[in-house]
């Protein structure tokens, strides 16, 4: 367990006899600084130039995503991280518990010794100890919390300069690109010790620890076992490619968190100082306070809107958790319950688009489709899971009896709820098609002033909004721990703050209708959340009669100045993290260790696709003991993803990269969960005053439903939306959500009543023929059936043109080595087979009984499905005409009947009370 763990599990029995059981908000703040924003606290002159450095970052970062801010990419990472390892340095103090002393005494020691070892210029290994020794001194010296001694100040410095050097000596470098001199090594040895020891210090020793593996691994390949061997790589070229170059550490992860996560985190940062994240908990409350568990089902809906605006899960925890945790113990769930729902819900706000969280961004770059498809393809499975988990609260609920809080009034009729929930749908529905068509219309009749017109009509919407809130209550977040007498009503609740949409809308719109890039859309929101910030406090103010203009404007000056500030602290550890995963990447790339651990995979799957897929989710949950979501993702996604691809293929599973990069990012975000080093599991028990292991079991437990996600889209892509339209689109959301529903119930034991072990394994079978009717469709009705490699021709004479048939072909790969794989060959346009195949840009010889490719035309279906010639087709499988998988879907129906009838009459005799949601 880390040091950070081991304090917050010390904060948590600290708590147990407070008033509260939990931590009071200045150590819930320190909480939440120790692990994302830093957690030395000076003050005076060396505070004020922290906060204008941590300004700087922010203002370079708008500038650079503006229109005007023309910058080459690679200087911009530098400077990128030049700010985040001075900030790393400087706001997080070194630690002095025995193994993190050790680990940043050992660490150097040992990489400054390969270094030598591999260095092949002796007059580049006199100077290698210095570096360490210098990073060793720092480490034994340690520092305190309140202020910064002088050997931090020259760490810090130092390396800033490292990471500058590239910004720096730019056109030098570019003129010697391969070819490092005793300056290079300098900066690159020293930056990578600079940085692993920043990395320990941000993130804990996780990530510094598994990226000085691979530099191990680098240096001592001659020394591997000969399945992961490798010729091993000299210090001129490990400097050369981590540090000079943009392969390793200034690579495509740091340069995603340059241009779009910043920009993201930031927008997120000032739309919470701006009071947004008050405002999405209070009309949570409003609207869910009264159900079943209502704190628990608010704290779900709270954190599924604050994770449009935060990335950061144990952010999310504390943010949110500090008002519901104390509601959900007051209506009957226990400490560990009452924060492991808290902690669910918040780490799920990492894939609720748009925003979600720092990986998202990542797949932009790494799979090459648009951030638009991004959101596309990840929005289904979020939002069901959110709905899977306000159900599990409810199931919770009704186990225990529980009732929801009072309200201060009385509601109104179902049927006239539900006629005005329509009417609201109706109305927005109409609004968005008019500001839709009526943009579509402003862009090409005023191609030049378009921009301001926008900006004129969406000032007047604001002030127009700013006005009605005005006539409302200014939202307070009252004390949970005091005594809950009524809920706010959902209404005037509603109209205090619906300003903070407008900001959400432009990103959105931006994002996926003018199809702006990620930078760019988030660039113009924070624009616009500046411009909100500015002027929210005057406008308020005087609307209400109360306007001191001077002081108004000066505070919301300090707001921005505040959200700026903290945006950039946020972005530290992601800053890092990115720098320290490039490592790691640059590593796989250096090594050529990808297509090495595929053949280790693969033996110990068997080849079985699905045994890949739960060697790589064990991979993730391993990793994600330790390691923040984003630098999991970089980790897992550069090892396994091409391997679950390429494994797919061979044994006739097509995965879209999109779902694979979906399926570790799932797996990524239970980083913050699992225990015993689930970070999000601590903040959770430090604020509800129970057993942080108990509370990381119980969210693992109530996270399997996110953990279910990425294996059943794996083999169902058309959760992703993929190769849908709107109609089926909706079909899929309806039956994916009752299939989630029903295994929420079946692993939470509950669904009418309590559940017979028999009815569990019933709700089970019937969620997963929801899910994926085609399983049991293909074994009663095979959808191919198999001809002779040698009737080929005559198959696809047979086969319908844009059809595709099934090939299983063997030949070699890039070097040399046999492989089987299956290829979609769709099947183009043609009289008879031979044209067909041809149109496909495909033609065969036959040698005998085999049937061989004899050509493949160039940019043709066939290339593009991975065919070449000299491969042997070995396997051809036809379609034929297959029924509907969702016939499948009546016995499953039918046994939910059964069920729901066995149930009932056990509910019926149920003493508990009725639900009220």
């Amino acid at each position: 367990m880390s040091e950070k763990d081991q304090q917050q599990a010390a904060a948590v029995e600290t708590a147990a006899t407070g008033d509260r059981g939990g931590l009071s908000q200045a150590e819930l703040d320190e909480l939440v600084a120790s692990s994302d924003t830093g957690g030395r606290a000076v003050s005076g002159l060396m505070g004020t130039l922290l906060l204008l450095v941590a300004l700087a970052w922010s203002l370079f970062q708008l500038y650079i995503a503006s229109p005007i801010g023309l910058f080459n990419d690679t200087l911009a990472r530098s400077i990128h991280l030049g700010f985040a390892v001075f900030l790393g340095i400087m706001v997080f103090p070194a630690t002095r518990t025995s193994f993190q002393v050790a680990l940043g005494v050992i660490v150097p020691a040992v990489l400054a010794a390969l270094f030598m070892v591999s260095t092949k210029d002796s007059t580049a290994v006199w100077w290698i100890p210095i570096p360490a020794a210098f990073v060793i001194a720092t480490v034994l010296l340690g520092s305190p919390k309140n202020r910064i001694p002088i050997w931090e100040w020259a760490l810090a410095i130092v390396g800033t300069f490292c990471a500058l050097y590239l910004f720096i000596f730019y056109r030098e470098i570019a003129n010697r690109v391969g070819a490092p001199i005793l300056p290079d090594y300098i900066a690159g040895v020293t930056g990578l010790l600079i940085l692993l020891e920043a990395t320990r210090r941000a993130l804990g020793p996780a990530l510094m620890i598994v990226a000085s593996l691979f530099l191990f691994y680098t240096v001592l390949g001659p020394q591997m076992p000969s399945i992961i061997a490798h010729k091993g790589n000299s210090l001129s070229e490990i400097v050369n490619h981590q540090w000079i170059t943009t392969e390793g550490v200034f690579g495509i992860a740091l340069g995603v968190s340059t241009s779009f996560v910043f920009l993201f985190v930031l927008f997120g940062s000032l739309l919470d100082r701006a009071g947004a994240g008050n405002y999405f908990i209070q009309v949570a409350f409003s609207l869910m306070g009264h159900m079943r568990g209502g704190p628990a089902k608010a704290a779900v809906v709270a954190s599924a809107m604050t994770g449009l605006i935060s990335g950061s899960s144990i952010a999310n925890v504390v943010t949110t958790g500090t008002f519901t945790i104390p509601l959900m113990k007051k209506v009957g769930f226990s400490s560990e319950k009452a924060g492991a729902v808290e902690v669910a819900s918040s780490v799920n706000g990492q894939i609720m688009p748009p925003v979600m969280g720092a990986a998202a961004f990542l797949m932009v770059e790494y799979v090459g489709i648009p951030y638009f498809d991004v959101v596309k393809h990840a929005f289904l499975p979020a939002v069901i899971s959110y709905i899977a988990l306000v159900y599990i609260v409810h199931l919770e609920a009704m186990k225990a009896g529980m009732q929801g809080l009072p309200r201060a009034y009385t509601p109104k009729p179902l049927v006239q709820q539900l006629i005005g929930i329509a009417f609201a749908i109706i109305a927005i529905c109409a609004l968005s098609f008019a500001v839709y068509y009526l943009m579509g219309w402003i862009r090409p009749a005023f191609p030049e002033t378009a921009g301001y017109i926008i900006f004129v009509f969406l000032t007047a919407v604001y002030v127009g909004l700013l006005y009605v809130a005005s006539k409302e209550e200014p939202l307070k977040l009252d004390d949970p721990n005091a005594e809950v007498t009524s809920l706010p009503m959902p209404g005037p609740t509603a109209r205090s703050g619906l300003h903070f949409i407008l900001p959400v809308v432009v990103l959105v719109w931006a994002l996926m209708v003018d199809r702006l890039s990620p930078g760019l859309s988030a660039f113009w929101a924070a624009a616009y959340m500046i411009f909100i910030l500015l002027t929210q406090r005057p406008l308020m103010a005087m609307f209400r009669g109360e306007s001191q203009f001077v002081n108004d404007v000066k505070a919301g000056v300090l707001d921005l100045i505040d959200g700026l500030v903290t945006g950039a602290r946020n972005m530290i550890g992601i800053g890092i993290a990115t720098a320290t995963a490039g490592i790691i990447v640059g590593a796989v790339s250096q090594t050529g260790v990808g297509s090495a651990l595929a053949d280790v995979v693969e033996v110990l799957s068997g080849g079985n696709i699905l045994a890949i897929l739960f060697l790589t989710a064990v991979l993730s949950l391993i990793l994600g003991m330790g390691l923040p979501t984003t630098a999991n993702y970089i980790v897992v996604s550069a090892l396994l993803a091409p391997v679950i691809v390429t494994l797919g293929q061979q044994n006739g599973l097509i995965v879209p990269l999109i779902a694979v990069h979906l399926f570790v990012f799932y797996f990524g975000i239970m980083a913050d969960v699992t225990p015993p080093v689930g970070l999000a599991s601590f903040a959770a028990a430090a604020v509800s005053g129970g057993d942080p292991i108990r509370t990381g079991l119980v969210a693992f437990f109530y996270s399997l439903r996110t953990a279910a996600l990425p294996f059943l889209f794996i083999f169902n892509t058309e959760l992703l939306l993929i190769g849908v339209n709107w109609g089926q689109g909706l079909f899929i959301f309806v039956v994916a959500t009752v299939a989630m529903l029903l295994f929420a119930a079946a692993t939470q034991g509950w669904f009418l009543a309590r559940n017979r072990f028999y009815e569990t394994i019933a709700l089970l079978l019937i969620a997963f023929t929801l899910f994926r009717p085609g399983f049991w469709m293909d074994m009663v009705y095979p959808p191919y059936s198999e001809e002779a490699p040698t009737e080929i021709v005559q198959a696809a004479e047979e086969t319908p043109a844009g059809e595709r048939l099934r090939l299983r072909v063997s030949g070699v790969n890039d070097l040399g080595d046999p492989l089987e794989f299956v290829a979609l060959l769709p099947i183009g346009a043609g009289e008879t087979g031979a044209e067909k195949l041809e149109a496909s840009g495909l033609m065969f010889r036959e040698e005998g009984d085999k049937m061989i490719i004899d050509d493949v035309i160039y940019d043709s279906p066939a290339q593009s499905a991975g065919l070449d010639w000299d491969q042997e087709v070995l396997r051809v499988l036809k379609p034929v005409p297959q029924p509907s998988k969702y016939w499948m879907f009546i016995p499953a129906l039918l046994l939910l009947a059964l069920v729901v009838f066995l149930q009932r009459g056990r509910a019926a005799r149920e003493t508990r009370k009725p639900a009220t949601a």
